[in-house]
């Protein structure tokens, strides 16, 4: 929990500098860069050895990072100092969340049993847009345990609607009504 947090902090930090700085385009494609640099394991691996010294450290990053924003390179420094380069991905996911709300748009997660096609994904998404009324963008997600149906997180709100609750749902009804 400690890590999502850290990571939403940062990100509320990041967000007020870039809406204050009107730079909220620059700023998330920035993270984004710097997000897939946690992805390349062996270069994590170089930056948290401690016998490369800070300053090496730092030029590796400054060449890596060469066109990213100087406030964004000093967020990576940061997080190089405080061992929470990590948690770059989930800082710019939580970013492009607090974007997403603040231009109206909401991100749904949507777990489906089998895989979307293009037609799918449209209707789902309107159908969410007219639930939250706002622009929606989904995120799916394929879980064959669902059998049928759709499970979508927006919000904070979860909209069941799988074969599997339905089947749960019935399952308790029938039980309660056997005693």
């Amino acid at each position: 929990m400690t890590r999502k947090a850290n990571a939403r902090r940062y990100a509320q930090a990041v967000f007020q500098i870039a809406l204050e700085r009107a730079e909220l385009d620059s700023w998330q494609s920035d993270l984004r860069k710097i997000a897939r640099l946690g992805e390349d394991t062996a270069f994590t691996m170089l930056l948290e050895s401690p016998r490369l010294h800070f300053d090496d450290k730092a030029s590796l990053l400054s060449e890596r990072l060469a066109e990213v924003n100087p406030l964004a390179l000093n967020l990576v420094y940061l997080l190089l100092v405080k061992g929470a380069l990590s948690i770059a991905g989930e800082i710019a996911d939580e970013y492009q969340r607090r974007l997403d709300s603040h231009r109206g748009i909401e991100q749904a997660e949507v777990i489906t049993a089998i895989a979307l096609d293009d037609e799918d994904r449209l209707k789902i998404t309107e159908r969410l847009r007219a639930v939250v009324g706002k622009e929606v963008v989904i995120k799916p997600e394929v879980d064959s345990g669902l059998i049928g149906g759709i499970v979508a997180r927006i919000g904070g709100k979860l909209l069941d609607g799988s074969t599997r609750s339905r089947l749960e749902a019935l399952r308790r009804e029938m039980s309660g009504v056997a005693r």
